[in-house]
C-alpha cells in the first residue's frame, strides 16, 4: 500500500493543484449576478468622473464601499449578498432603502456602546441605525487630537467612522436630488414651471412667492455642487459647461438657462423605474441614458470604461494572492516528499500566477496611462512583481523549490499589503504635479523599486535558509550553498539597481527642486540601503562573516527596505511627504519585530544535524 501511494501520491498532487488552481481562477472570472432583475452589468459600466479621471460607476461603487466597510460586498438583513455595483445602484437610485443597508464598520466597543446597548454584539451598521446618535457622534468627533500620531485606537476608530460618513454622504445623492420637493421629476419639473412662470409674468400675483422657492432650489443646489465629489454629468446641454460636472453645479446652471439637463432628467426618470420595481421600464431608461452621455461624451476615450470594470470584477491581484498561498504550500511541500514533481507544479502554478499578477499590472497602465509605479498601492504590486520575476529565472537555474517559496511568500505579503492600502480610496488616482513626468516614473521609480524587490528577495531567502538551518535540522550541503548563491547574487542585483535607481532619484530631484541631494528622509532611506548592500557585500568578500553571518544582515535589509519604502512616508516631512500615511505604524513595527526573532534564532547555540552546511 506505501508503494501505491507512492507511486500515485505525486499525481494525486497534480490533481489537487489543478483543482484549486481552477476554483480560484473561475470565482474570479465569473460575471457579477444580481440579486434582483435590473441590468447590473450596463448600469456598472456608466461613465462618470471623479478627481480628474473617467471611470464607471462600478469603481466609484468599490472604492466607496471599500473605504465604509472594508469589503465590496455587503449582507442585508435577510442574507442576501449584493455586489458593490448592486449596492451602489441602491445607493444612488433609492437612497432611502439604501440608508437601511448595515455597511458602517465599527470596531471599537467603546463607539459601538454609543449607539445603545442593543448592539454591542454587532460590527456593522446601517445609517439609520446611526442617524438617532449623530450629536453624539459629532461632538466625539469634535474631542479626537487633531495630531494623528497622538491618538489611541477609539479616536482612530472615531475618524475612521467619521470619514466612512462623509464617503457615504458626498456619494449618496449624486445622480437624483434629496426627496425635500419630492421625486426627482416633480423636483425639476416645479425648478422649470417656476422659471417660466417668473420670467412670464404669468406668476406676478405669487412673485414673492415664486422667487422664494427658486432661492430655496438654489440654496439646495449650492451644498450639493459644494459637497458632491463626483461629476456624472457630461459636458455639452442647454446648459453649456464644457467639462464633466455634478449634480449641484448642473441644477444651479439650470436656475439660468430655465431647463433641466436631460442626461440629470434621465438619472431621475431611471431612478424611478428602480424605486417603482419597473425592471422593463428601467432598461429603457438605462439605455438611453447611455446613448446619450456616449453622444456627448464623444471626444473622451470611453473603452477604458468598460474594460475597467472588467479588471475590477476579475479582481487580478485578489487571484494572485490566492494563488502564490497554493504555490508556496506546494513548494514547501516539496522539501518532504516527491520533491521533483511538487516543485515542478508549484514552479507551473507560479508561472501562471505570474501571469495573473502582470496582467493586473498592465490593466493599470493601460487604464492611467503611466509606467506601473504611481504610488504606495502600486509599488507594493510592482515590488512583488519584481520579486517573482527574478525568482523564476533562479528557480530555472536550481530547481529545489526554495525561490519558488521565497517568492510566493513575498509575493503574497505584498499583495496583502497593497489590498489594505486601497482602504484609502482610487488606487489610480490622478498624479500629484511633482510626479507628473512619465519619463522619471518610467526610470527612477521602477529602478528604485526593482532594488526594493531585490533586497527583500535576499531577505526573505535568508529568511527560509534560517529556519531550515536552525529549527528543522538543517539542509543538506548541496542546497545550503544554492541558497548562499542566490542571496549572494540577489545583493549584487539590488546593489546595482538601487544605486542607478538612487541616482536617477537625484538628476530628478534637480530638475524639479533646483538640488540634486537634501538629505530628506526618503533619500536617506535609499542611500542606506545601497550602503547596506555595499557593506553585505564586503563582509562576504573579506569574510568577516560566515554564511549564517551573511543571512542574518540579509535580513537586517528586509527591516532597512521597509523603513525606506514606508517609514519615512509616516514622518510626514521633506519634500517626498506626498506619499504620507500614519496607519501602518503597528505592521511596520511588527514586521520588524519578526525579523529580530529570525535574527536572533539565527545567533542560537542550536544543535544542527550532520547534513548542514556549517
Amino acid at each position: 500500500m506505501s508503494d501505491t501511494f507512492q507511486n500515485k501520491g505525486p499525481r494525486l498532487v497534480l490533481i489537487i493543484a489543478a483543482i484549486l488552481v481552477f476554483l480560484v481562477t473561475i470565482r474570479h472570472v465569473m460575471p457579477e449576478r444580481a440579486v434582483d432583475d435590473f441590468p447590473l452589468e450596463d448600469f456598472a459600466r456608466l461613465a462618470v468622473q471623479e478627481g480628474g479621471r473617467l471611470k464607471p460607476v462600478d469603481t466609484i461603487a468599490r472604492t466607496g464601499l471599500m473605504m465604509i466597510s472594508g469589503r465590496q460586498s455587503f449582507r442585508d438583513r435577510e442574507g442576501k449578498k449584493y455586489a458593490a455595483s448592486e449596492w451602489a445602484m441602491r445607493l444612488l437610485l433609492n437612497p432611502q432603502r439604501a440608508a437601511d443597508d448595515r455597511i458602517f464598520r465599527i470596531d471599537h466597543p467603546d463607539i459601538v456602546g454609543l449607539l445603545g446597548e442593543h448592539f454591542e454584539e454587532r460590527r456593522y451598521f446601517s445609517l439609520r441605525e446611526l442617524s438617532p446618535r449623530f450629536e453624539t457622534l459629532q461632538q466625539e468627533f469634535g474631542q479626537v487630537n487633531p495630531e494623528p500620531a497622538l491618538r489611541n485606537s477609539y479616536e482612530r476608530g472615531l475618524m475612521k467612522l467619521q470619514e466612512a460618513i462623509q464617503v457615504y454622504d458626498s456619494t449618496a445623492y449624486i445622480v437624483t436630488p434629496p426627496p425635500l420637493f419630492g421625486s426627482p421629476t416633480q423636483t425639476y419639473d416645479m425648478v422649470e414651471r417656476a422659471l417660466r412662470d417668473l420670467r412670464s409674468g404669468e406668476g406676478n400675483q405669487n412673485r414673492e412667492t415664486i422667487q422664494n422657492a427658486i432661492e430655496l432650489f438654489r440654496s439646495q443646489f449650492h451644498r450639493m455642487a459644494r459637497t458632491q465629489m463626483v461629476q456624472p454629468i457630461p459636458p455639452g446641454g442647454p446648459n453649456g459647461k464644457e467639462e464633466w460636472h455634478n449634480l449641484g453645479d448642473s441644477l444651479l446652471a439650470s436656475l439660468q438657462s430655465g431647463q433641466v439637463d436631460p442626461v440629470v432628467r434621465s438619472y431621475g426618470q431611471l431612478a424611478e423605474a428602480y424605486q417603482r420595481g419597473n425592471a422593463e421600464q428601467f432598461a429603457v431608461e438605462l439605455n438611453m441614458l447611455r446613448r446619450q452621455i456616449d453622444e456627448r461624451a464623444s471626444a473622451y476615450d470611453l473603452r477604458k470604461i468598460g474594460f475597467e470594470r472588467f479588471f475590477n470584477t476579475s479582481a487580478p491581484f485578489y487571484m494572485a494572492m490566492e494563488l502564490y498561498v497554493v504555490a508556496f504550500l506546494l513548494a514547501a511541500l516539496s522539501w518532504i516528499i516527491w520533491p521533483r514533481t511538487t516543485a515542478t507544479v508549484a514552479l507551473w502554478i507560479m508561472l501562471f500566477t505570474f501571469v495573473v499578477h502582470t496582467y493586473g499590472m498592465g490593466a493599470r497602465v493601460y487604464i492611467q496611462e503611466r509606467p506601473p509605479v504611481t504610488n504606495l498601492y502600486s509599488s507594493a504590486i510592482f515590488v512583488g512583481w519584481g520579486a517573482v520575476l527574478l525568482c523564476l529565472f533562479l528557480e530555472k537555474r536550481y530547481r529545489n523549490g526554495i525561490a519558488t517559496a521565497a517568492s510566493a511568500l513575498l509575493g503574497f505579503c505584498t499583495l496583502i499589503i497593497a489590498h489594505h492600502l486601497s482602504f484609502s480610496g482610487d488606487t489610480l488616482e490622478m498624479m500629484q504635479a511633482v510626479l507628473d513626468s512619465n519619463f522619471w516614473l518610467a526610470t527612477h521609480v521602477p529602478t528604485v523599486t526593482i532594488g526594493y524587490s531585490a533586497t527583500f528577495l535576499a531577505g526573505f531567502l535568508a529568511i527560509v535558509y534560517v529556519l531550515r538551518v536552525q529549527l528543522f535540522g538543517g539542509i543538506p550541503k548541496e542546497v545550503g550553498k544554492s541558497i548562499e548563491g542566490m542571496v549572494y547574487g540577489i545583493i549584487c542585483f539590488a546593489l546595482l539597481f538601487s544605486f542607478v535607481g538612487t541616482v536617477l532619484g537625484g538628476i530628478w530631484a534637480d530638475q524639479s527642486w533646483g538640488r540634486f541631494w537634501g538629505w530628506d528622509p526618503k533619500e536617506n532611506g535609499a542611500l542606506m540601503i545601497v550602503l547596506w548592500n555595499a557593506l553585505i557585500l564586503h563582509a562576504r568578500w573579506g569574510k568577516i562573516c560566515g554564511p549564517l553571518g551573511i543571512m542574518q544582515m540579509a535580513i537586517v535589509g528586509n527591516i532597512i527596505t521597509a523603513w525606506s519604502w514606508f517609514g519615512t512616508n509616516m514622518l510626514g516631512v521633506g519634500l517626498h511627504s506626498y506619499g504620507f500615511m500614519d496607519s501602518a505604524f503597528f505592521w511596520l513595527m511588527a514586521f520588524n519585530a519578526s525579523q529580530v526573532l529570525v535574527i536572533i534564532i539565527a545567533a542560537l547555540p542550536i544543535r544542527r544535524s550532520v547534513g548542514s552546511t556549517l
